[in-house]
């Protein structure tokens, strides 16, 4: 094969593209740059330079939790007025939704032979009376014992305890109210014929009116007796009440602990049984509110932020989140001041060094660059006219 002379300058053209291309020397309008670098210097350069992230600094604020606690009403108390004594009801003075107050008369007995025991009681009295009044004034003669006497005052006192037992046992054909509340079923209605212990009237201790619910395990040591929490009924109605109760055993089942919030009802508007929910207002606590795109995933697969430490080398910090806004997040486990990446995390790996920059200072070099390269560009395009 020949080798002509086209061939010879096209290989001569190629050389000279080459050694160019190697030296790196840019000719402008004839002339050539002296500031001009090299391929090799700028890879050189850049291989050295320390990558540039941006930073914040980050500071710990105060947030403020909420715990929500589904529930329902509760009564106070419900209590069960028996009667203390058998017999038929005569008399129920109260109706279904009436409030009573203590020792109010709820129902009445029949006397039955309650009244003819008491009449022998007290014939009974009268006679013990007699002969212990008759025997006492034989003792001032001297024609009685002092043996005698003491086995009359046994029989008087034995007579006057069975007149006090009849009369109360009539008083007991009375029942009143043992604590104030609504009268609600169940209840004795009249004729019905009441054994001891049997109900005469239910009465609903509504004021104050009780929420109940479960407290989880997690946030069972965050609540303490006395907090105040806000009651939210069915129809959005709010109420304040305070938790009265917080059960020191947990369920078996759930794990949970049960919970009782005390709410003022005086005109007894909030009914037994109705579904509500409770707001409780945690103690505020330390917490970092950081935004989604700064999170990064370690190798072991944890959460958490790369950040610059000492000697500018990246560090991993894993975090806890705690509440997941729309674009904010809250997370704990970091500390005040941790200069936190928050772009160009997911191109340094931990204990690599950078350069770290805040947003305002990228701001300032993204500008002095565009204003040189601008520059740059206007020298050559006057130096390329002027060619």
């Amino acid at each position: 094969m020949k080798i002509n002379g086209s061939h010879l300058v096209a290989l001569a053209i190629l050389a000279g593209i080459g050694g160019w291309i190697f030296t790196g020397t840019l000719i402008q309008g004839g002339q050539v740059n002296p500031d001009a670098k090299t391929i090799a210097e700028r890879e050189e350069s850049r291989t050295t330079e320390a990558f540039r992230v941006r930073v914040t600094d980050l500071q710990p604020s105060q947030r403020q939790e909420q715990l929500e606690i589904r529930g329902r009403t509760k009564a106070n108390a419900v209590v069960s007025v028996r009667a203390e004594t058998g017999g038929t009801v005569e008399q129920r003075p109260v109706s279904k939704g009436q409030m009573v107050k203590t020792g109010d008369l709820l129902c009445v007995l029949d006397d039955g032979v309650r009244g003819t025991s008491l009449a022998q009681a007290e014939a009974q009295l009268v006679q013990a009376q007699a002969d212990f009044d008759a025997n006492q004034r034989l003792l001032e003669r001297g024609f009685t014992t002092q043996s005698r006497m003491r086995q009359l005052r046994a029989a008087l006192d034995a007579a006057k305890a069975a007149v006090a037992s009849a009369r109360q046992e009539i008083s007991r054909t009375e029942v009143r109210a043992t604590a104030a509340g609504m009268v609600q079923a169940p209840f004795a209605e009249v004729g019905d014929n009441l054994a001891p212990g049997g109900v005469c009237v239910t009465l609903l201790q509504a004021d104050p009116m009780l929420f109940t619910g479960q407290v989880s395990e997690r946030n069972v040591n965050d609540v303490k007796e006395g907090m105040v929490a806000t009651v939210e009924l069915v129809g959005q109605r709010r109420v304040e009440g305070k938790i009265s109760y917080i059960s020191p055993v947990a369920d078996a089942n759930t794990r949970t602990f049960n919970m009782e919030i005390s709410i003022p009802n005086a005109d007894r508007s909030i009914l037994d049984g109705l579904t509500a929910e409770a707001q409780i207002e945690l103690q505020p606590t330390q917490a970092y509110q950081v935004e989604p795109s700064w999170l990064t995933l370690a190798d072991d697969g944890k959460i958490g932020v790369r950040a610059v430490g000492a000697g500018n080398q990246v560090e991993f910090h894993p975090v806890t989140i705690l509440e997941q806004g729309p674009e904010t997040l809250w997370v704990s486990g970091l500390k005040p001041n941790l200069k936190v990446i928050t772009l160009g995390q997911n191109f340094v790996v931990q204990g690599a060094t950078v350069q770290p920059v805040t947003a305002a200072e990228m701001e300032a070099l993204e500008k002095a660059k565009a204003a040189e390269q601008a520059a740059r560009q206007t020298e050559n395009n006057s130096e390329g006219s002027k060619s």
